[in-house]
């Protein structure tokens, strides 16, 4: 039963169906764990492969190895499903399709590194000599177009002495998820993208999303290169759509009665805008959007090409944090204490990796404030980032009694339930800069607070002048 409820959370139904594939995921990190655990919550064997011995014994005894979103849970209910080892021979002889799921980090160059795909690819096509009937494996790892055929395709073969196509087969299938929300984003995606070395190869995958997938999205299918460059160009148009809205945000502040929310949802409404991602906020971050962005620029850039955009992108949004006080008009003194609050890349998670939050208290304390913090979830890692650079706190209230400023740099709901009172904690005006808006309603006009958020404009009067300016400069003299 616990699985059942669990899977009304997720909004998914129990699958009926009889089993058709056995699956093996190669990784067991964050995303790893979080596709084995779900593909098994649909009802299939899944036996997942790690280097790591803990991480090995911590799925075998029903526990989760990393902290993601329903995790814990789901590996928790089912244990008769899945179970990890170290052997890549025993994963690939049971089961029918492998998923890997390994890093690919970025490079010196700015492109990703294939070593740990590389490894797994080696070890798979060992495995794959032993076995006489077909085996599909399906890559997840970003890599830049023309890796999976030119540099990991020739190691499966080599190593397995056998031949792409009729021996086994091949797909590069990123999984287009967010970190924190993983299982779900997985399990409901907009769309499932196959980039298949033949037609057996993608039908077969396409088939068993069909199995795992509750909704059975629509499915792209095309070649290897179109694929990979689709999965790249994604998280690229994301990474631009991100900083337009927030140079709206900028601009809103700039215009009497400007308010970014008023003009997001306006603009969203159209169907060739829409919604998702227009905000207007801090910049993105995380383990995939600066690093894709980047690769981005390097790609166009080797094949003889510019990517202006990304470029361009990627500059606003390291700026980002160090402009963002500044033209809210905050003063930040030599000792003035600042509480940061906010330190993952977004709410519910742990990760630090581009976190802007981490970037933001980095400026302040090169400023000269002292600089404290606080995060729900991510505050060990954090302090670990930081350094010297601030202390991070694990008392929220402590953290609000000490600052003078405070800055909410994520959304994180633990924020949003704060009450005026919970600032107010002395005789002296505190400054809080919202760069989410999720205070407004809270704290405007508040009795010793001075509320700043991010794409408002807070000073009418002076803005009124400003656009002034502008029509003088527009008018023929």
């Amino acid at each position: 039963m616990g699985r059942l409820r669990f899977f009304g959370v997720l909004g998914g139904t129990k699958d009926t169906t009889i089993q058709k594939y056995r699956y093996s995921i190669i990784g067991l990190g964050k995303l790893g764990a979080s596709i084995a655990a779900a593909i098994s919550g649909r009802g299939h064997d899944v036996v997942g492969v790690d280097s790591n011995h803990d991480i090995v014994d911590l799925i075998n005894a029903g526990q989760a190895p990393v902290h993601e979103t329903g995790l814990a849970e789901l590996i928790a209910a089912n244990r008769d499903r899945l179970r990890a080892t170290t052997s890549y021979q025993e994963a690939i002889l049971e089961t029918d399709i492998t998923f890997v799921v390994v890093p690919t980090p970025s490079n010196e160059l700015g492109g990703f590194s294939l070593d740990h795909v590389q490894l797994a690819f080696r070890e798979i096509g060992a495995a794959l000599e032993k076995k006489d009937a077909y085996h599909l494996v399906g890559l997840t790892s970003t890599v830049l177009p023309g890796s999976t055929r030119h540099d990991l395709l020739p190691i499966l073969e080599q190593k397995s002495r056998k031949v792409c196509g009729p021996d086994f087969g091949l797909c590069y299938s990123p999984s287009l998820v967010a970190l924190g929300s993983a299982i779900r984003d997985f399990l409901f995606p907009d769309f499932t993208l196959i980039g298949e070395f033949d037609e057996r190869s993608g039908s077969m995958l396409e088939a068993a999303y069909a199995e795992i997938l509750p909704q059975r999205p629509e499915c792209r299918r095309m070649t290897l290169e179109n694929a990979e460059l689709a999965k790249i160009s994604i998280n690229t148009y994301v990474t631009m759509k991100i900083t337009y809205a927030n140079i709206l945000a900028d601009l809103c502040e700039r215009i009497p009665g400007g308010d970014i929310d008023v003009v997001t949802a306006a603009i969203g409404l159209d169907t060739r805008i829409g919604g998702k991602y227009l905000i207007g906020a801090l910049g993105y971050g995380g383990p995939c959007f600066p690093r894709d962005n980047l690769a981005f620029d390097h790609m166009a850039r080797s094949l003889g090409t510019q990517a202006e955009l990304a470029e361009t992108a990627d500059r606003i949004n390291r700026l980002l944090p160090e402009t963002v006080m500044e033209r809210l008009g905050v003063a930040i003194t030599p000792g003035s204490t600042i509480a940061v609050l906010g330190l993952a890349y977004k709410p519910s998670s742990y990760i630090t990796e581009g976190s802007q939050g981490l970037l933001l208290a980095n400026e302040l304390s090169r400023r000269g404030a002292r600089v404290i913090a606080h995060d729900p979830l991510a505050d060990k890692f954090a302090a670990s980032d930081l350094g010297d650079e601030a202390i991070v706190l694990e008392s929220l209230s402590e953290c609000l009694k000490q600052a003078s400023i405070v800055v909410v740099a994520t959304p994180d709901p633990a924020y949003a339930e704060l009450e005026p009172k919970d600032f107010a904690v002395s005789k002296q005006p505190v400054t809080v800069v919202d760069c989410w808006r999720i205070l407004s309603d809270k704290l405007v006009n508040q009795t010793n607070i001075v509320y700043l958020p991010i794409g408002r404009s807070v000073n009418d009067a002076v803005n009124s002048a400003r656009l002034v300016a502008l029509r003088n400069s527009c008018v023929d003299q």
